[in-house]
């Protein structure tokens, strides 16, 4: 009744009345614990939370499993976070960054207008509270927003979140999370959400502190989520561990990809031959290959598959270069590293074949210094990504591939 009550009012006074309304506790109880999911009970817990909360809504129809898992999920580039209350899964929600599959809103929206800024992209999906907690004034919805901005900034590299919702809660994220519409007419149907209707949108992390001090300016600290999603420490949320400066936390083992695909659901099974293929791509390890589907022999694939031996991370670096007899030095980002290279985004022009020292911080502890020569460059519109060649990689640099080659999960890198 409310819902429908609101929706006949003007634009800006339904906005500040769903503002009004916020609620989040500066001081959550530490019975809260906010983490990234990655035991086989926590991810079973928040997919079954998922199953019941899209069943209930008509977002899919119910599964013999009890859980909703899509192949999402399986990817390294998925990260699943979970809400927990004296031990027990609350609530979760997972952000998807861009993968060999893409995003699952990528089949009904556009998102050239997105990529044409500079910045990784995430899209959020399978946002879900137990019933329990559901009428609890957001005491768990809002620190899992919180958890989820923080990680995509500080962990996930990410920049802009993209988000496809039913139509009837889509005035929540623009009225209090500012997000914007993708088109402005929501898609009938959409397959990922057993064809309801749907409103794409999207949010740009770099100015949302901005917009929130904007539209929050003057509230109490409990109506207040810029001061809460921006300023606030929360002790309840339990970021990640890791040796390197890497931007994802793969959690899948072997064990655990074959439990949730294969034995409880049949993912792996549905996938086409393309998809089972790009699997293997990305699981290029013996104890995966087991585990994995099966690609029929003969199939055609479309275009030839690349081979993924490049890791995602964000390392600072410093490139030290002898332009007209003067040392120069260049400080720029490693986004990707390879044993015999690297990718770097720099806001400053490098010449390229150029030949000299690039000091790299792995990370915390762990530095690198290689010969390099800048061998290609592409430009976006507020940066330039430069491809690097490395002569003779150092102890370091092949200590942090091999780490990461040889890794099930983010977990085994900080053994």
């Amino acid at each position: 009744m409310m819902r429908r009550l609101l929706a006949r009012m003007p634009k800006r006074v339904r906005f500040a009345m769903l503002r009004a309304m916020v609620d989040c506790d500066p001081d959550p109880d530490l019975r809260l614990e906010l983490k990234v999911a990655e035991t086989r009970e926590e991810l079973e817990d928040c997919f079954r939370i998922l199953h019941d909360a899209y069943v209930a809504s008509g977002f899919m129809k119910p599964d013999p499993s009890g859980m909703r898992v899509t192949i999402y999920h399986a990817l390294p580039t998925t990260t699943t976070l979970c809400a927990k209350w004296e031990g027990r899964v609350v609530g979760t929600i997972s952000m998807i960054r861009e993968g060999v599959f893409g995003f699952p809103l990528q089949s009904v929206f556009d998102l050239e207008q997105v990529r044409r800024q500079h910045g990784q992209i995430a899209e959020i999906s399978a946002l879900a509270v137990h019933p329990e907690f559901r009428k609890t004034g957001g005491a768990v919805l809002f620190p899992l927003m919180k958890f989820m901005r923080e990680y995509c900034v500080k962990m996930f590299d990410t920049r802009h979140l993209v988000i496809a919702v039913n139509p009837d809660r889509i005035d929540l994220y623009e009225a209090l999370l500012f997000f914007e519409r993708l088109r402005d007419a929501p898609v009938a149907e959409y397959d990922f959400a057993n064809g309801a209707p749907a409103v794409g949108a999207t949010l740009d992390l770099q100015s949302a502190g901005a917009v929130f001090r904007r539209g929050y300016r003057g509230r109490p600290p409990r109506r207040n989520l810029h001061s809460y999603l921006f300023e606030l420490a929360l002790p309840n949320i339990k970021m990640p561990q890791r040796r390197y400066f890497t931007t994802n936390d793969p959690v899948m083992t072997p064990e655990l990809l074959d439990y949730f695909f294969n034995q409880r659901t049949q993912v792996f099974d549905k996938l086409d031959n393309r998809r089972k293929a790009l699997l293997w791509s990305i699981y290029d390890i013996p104890e995966y290959r087991r585990v994995l589907p099966l690609v029929d022999e003969g199939a055609a694939l479309g275009h030839p598959l690349r081979r993924h031996q490049r890791y995602s991370l964000r390392a600072p670096a410093e490139l030290k270069l002898e332009i007209d007899g003067a040392e120069r030095i260049f400080v720029f980002d490693v986004v990707e590293i390879s044993l015999s290279g690297f990718q770097a985004e720099s806001r400053l022009e490098l010449p390229l074949h150029a030949h000299g020292e690039a000091r790299v911080q792995l990370g915390r502890q762990d530095w690198s210094r290689n010969e390099v020569s800048v061998v290609r460059c592409k430009k976006s519109d507020n940066s330039r990504f430069y491809g690097f060649r490395v002569a003779e990689p150092d102890d370091a640099w092949c200590r942090c591939v091999a780490a990461l080659e040889v890794s099930f999960t983010s977990h085994d890198l900080v053994q």
